[in-house]
């Protein structure tokens, strides 16, 4: 392995190992969600399908989505969320007090030659853009997600109805139905319960080496900043 692969490797460590994990649990989705829908179907008295088929199948891409559409969502949540509530305690939060480094007007360092590019030449409405970024990317994620989860919710719902010999719905009446809003609360739900229970466990606990946590000597009603 070169040396530029190894710095690449080391730089970009975390993202390079979720992206691996998510490749693996992906495999794992396929084969295990391929293995349930034939299941189904063979109780059903359909024919099996194909992986290929699987793929294009509304039971495998409302599943995906579905938990992407909720993923983005928390993520979009609480990006936006931070910038203005706060968490005594936690370094998850802004200092109660006073403002943090994420606050400075970026257009005081439009002089600055290590600034980024909207920043340092950007149009105003560049600038501003660029300064709410990740929230707008992951609005956007999320979007695209709940679109794509909805799609693929109907056509799971079209293909059990033709079975069925039930008569197939519109996707306004999919989304007006309650099928589609448990699958979404469902996880929805999940997502915020879990992150509540993170934000308040950083307040008391500690995970020497992460930058997720305080420092392990640190006062539990010391935020970070």
């Amino acid at each position: 392995m070169s040396h530029r692969a190894i710095r690449f490797a080391r730089e970009n460590g975390l993202v390079l190992t979720m992206l691996g994990v998510f490749a693996a649990c992906m495999v794992g989705q396929i084969l295990a969600g391929w293995a349930t829908w034939n299941e189904d179907l063979t109780r059903q008295g359909a024919p099996a399908v194909a992986l290929t088929a699987y793929l294009g199948s509304g039971h495998f891409v409302s599943a995906l989505f579905e938990n992407w559409e909720s993923e983005f969502l928390q993520m979009a949540m609480y990006v936006t969320l931070t910038i203005w509530l706060r968490q005594k305690g936690s370094p998850e939060s802004k200092p109660m007090e006073g403002e943090a480094e994420v606050d400075a007007d970026p257009r005081d360092h439009a002089g600055d030659p290590n600034a980024p590019w909207p920043v340092r030449h950007g149009s105003a409405i560049l600038l501003t853009v660029y300064s709410h970024s990740l929230s707008i990317t992951l609005i956007a994620l999320f979007l695209a997600s709940f679109v794509l989860h909805l799609f693929g919710s109907q056509y799971l719902a079209n293909d059990e109805a033709m079975r069925l010999g039930q008569p197939a719905e519109t996707v306004l009446q999919h989304l007006a139905g309650a099928q589609f809003w448990f699958e979404s609360f469902q996880n929805w739900q999940s997502e915020f319960f879990a992150l509540g229970v993170f934000i308040w466990l950083t307040v008391v606990l500690r995970q020497r080496g992460s930058a997720e946590s305080k420092p392990v000597a640190a006062p539990n009603d010391e935020t970070g900043g």
